[in-house]
């Protein structure tokens, strides 16, 4: 499935990738299967990190110091607590999607259904994590300083999630 997502391109060789692959004696159906448990276990991996982040930003109103927030540091946390909602809503939905299409032999369509979701809400995820980095240090430090370390981070997270994955599979398509 072309996602037409800028940052994750489709391989331009004509080769499949290791997803696309049949193992030897392995179904479609057996494939599809096999992506979609490897999909549901990347994502049960960051949705630990997002409940835990997500339910700290939603305790924080309820914090001594928020009546001290300027509007500028409310609107960092409505933004960082709508993107890990949204993160949340992207890194569950492929368990939605499993189970109210569960027997209609849409296996292949779940797969890449939860491979865009899982792409959403890792950027989600990622803006979550800047958004909410420069929260919490711009309480500590000048909002310049927080803007500046959140957008370092925000590289760091690019460069991780994004660029390197890139970046290999292009050397892996030129052998």
């Amino acid at each position: 499935m072309n996602s037409r997502c800028p940052l994750y391109p489709e391989p331009v060789d004509e080769e499949p990738t290791s997803s696309e692959q049949t193992r030897p004696g392995e179904s479609e159906a057996e494939r599809a299967d096999r992506n979609f448990n490897d999909i549901l276990q990347e994502l049960r991996v960051t949705q630990t990190g997002v409940q835990i982040l997500f339910g700290f930003l939603l305790t924080m109103p309820l914090q001594a110091r928020f009546g001290e927030l300027d509007h500028y540091d409310k609107a960092l946390l409505v933004i960082a607590v709508l993107l890990l909602a949204t993160a949340t809503a992207c890194i569950i939905a492929p368990v939605a999607w499993h189970r109210a299409l569960f027997r209609h032999q849409l296996k292949k369509e779940i797969v890449d259904a939860s491979n865009v979701f899982a792409k959403a809400g890792l950027a989600a995820l990622a803006l979550g994590i800047v958004t909410s980095l420069m929260l919490m240090l711009g309480l500590v430090l000048s909002h310049w300083a927080a803007l500046g370390l959140g957008a370092a981070i925000g590289v760091l997270l690019l460069m991780l999630w994004v660029v390197s994955p890139v970046l290999r599979r292009r050397e892996l398509q030129k052998r």
